[in-house]
């Protein structure tokens, strides 16, 4: 089936599409909110610009939606009979970009838990704050065993300590970070 829009059409429907504060975005954030977590929003300082950061619990959400960042599987991710190629291309980059940004991420020592918006019908949300809520817990209890570790061993702080800086080293030289995320990283070394 071809595009029923002209160009102009389907390039203003498409600049309307954000990538803050969604309707998914919205969903996980109330019901969160309501069972007593806080978070921070689209913090910067982190690689990806994780949507949510509970520093409590060492932990970022990722809310994806399943087109733009290729659920398999899933029927909300399709690829689009026009200018196929393109789709799949930029499909690709998204998958790619997420997961450089889940190992940084973890590099970090930051858990990353991924919500789909296929996750987030009526049928489903309630499953998926659950499962979000115990990603939390075992997060939590990894943050608290990684830094029980690196107290007691100096050989392991020593190692995530270059870790951190190879990571911050390389993170700088891409992105050309500000003085906020290097010292944002470093206390997280410290932490």
């Amino acid at each position: 089936m071809s595009d029923t829009m002209t160009s102009a059409q389907r390039s203003y429907n498409m600049s309307r599409i954000r990538s803050r504060n969604t309707t998914p975005e919205r969903a996980v954030r109330h019901a969160l909110w309501h069972k007593g977590y806080r978070y921070r929003l689209n913090d910067r300082r982190l690689p990806g610009s994780p949507d949510l950061v509970l520093p409590k619990y060492r932990a970022v959400i990722f809310i994806n939606g399943c087109f733009w960042h290729g659920h398999r599987g899933c029927t909300k991710h399709t690829v689009p009979k026009t200018n196929e190629q393109f789709w799949r291309d930029k499909v690709a980059r998204n998958i790619a970009r997420d997961e450089l940004n889940a190992q940084r991420l973890d590099t970090l020592a930051w858990t990353v838990i991924t919500v789909w918006e296929c996750e987030l019908t009526k049928k489903k949300l309630d499953a998926t704050i659950t499962r979000i809520e115990a990603d939390l817990q075992a997060a939590k209890a990894k943050y608290e065993h990684y830094l029980s570790i690196r107290r007691e061993n100096r050989e392991f702080a020593r190692e995530q300590a270059m870790k951190h800086r190879d990571l911050l080293a390389q993170l700088e030289a891409e992105l050309n970070l500000s003085k906020s995320l290097r010292r944002y990283a470093t206390k997280a070394m410290v932490d």
